[in-house]
């Protein structure tokens, strides 16, 4: 009689304690759960996109707005091969507007391809995919009249045995006068 009234009580103390454990197990999941959010919503705050606000880059003179030209927008490697590494490509930009050209974001279509922004002896970059990692702000801006250079790096290598044939691949350059893009093909070899 003794021993299942001890018992009970170990029972009852055990009941107790699994109770109080699995409560502190449930917080705990319900603490690792609104982190996860919060860090989540934190992401999703940095990598919004922000209002173009380029007051600050752009000049004050009354002349007609900044616009970009180029000489050209597409590339065409031809035939590259694996082995042979790394091709590159200058593309020209110029400000051919009154006002200064801010250059706001460059990205690419794909993790084989970065860009680097040259502007006023400057280089900016090299950027690459957008969705592989933070694409930060350039804050950089083309004066009037003057020219800048795109160099865009195509890796053939990138993406393995798999990646040969024709490739096609596009450069994002983004600015106060709109949205620019550039585009490389190739015919990737071993």
């Amino acid at each position: 009689m003794l021993l299942s009234v001890a018992r009970g009580r170990n029972d009852s103390g055990m009941a107790f304690y699994n109770s109080r454990k699995a409560m502190k197990k449930n917080t705990n999941i319900i603490i690792i759960g609104v982190i996860s959010v919060l860090v989540l919503a934190g992401l999703i705050w940095f990598a919004r996109p922000s209002p173009s606000n380029n007051n600050n880059l752009a000049n004050v003179s009354s002349g007609p707005p900044a616009s970009l030209g180029a000489e050209e927008s597409d590339f065409d490697f031809g035939q590259v091969s694996m082995a042979s590494g790394k091709v590159s490509h200058l593309f020209k930009i110029k400000n051919t507007g009154g006002q200064d050209l801010a250059i706001n974001k460059m990205y690419t279509s794909c993790m084989c391809t970065i860009a680097t922004l040259i502007s006023g002896g400057k280089k900016f970059g090299p950027f690459g995919m957008a969705g592989h990692g933070f694409i930060p702000k350039i804050n950089a801006s083309v004066v009037s009249g003057s020219e800048a250079d795109v160099e865009v790096v195509f890796d053939p290598a990138a993406h393995g045995p798999a990646g040969v044939g024709l490739i096609q691949r596009v450069i994002y350059l983004e600015t106060s006068a709109g949205e620019k893009q550039f585009g490389i093909k190739a015919v990737v070899i071993p």
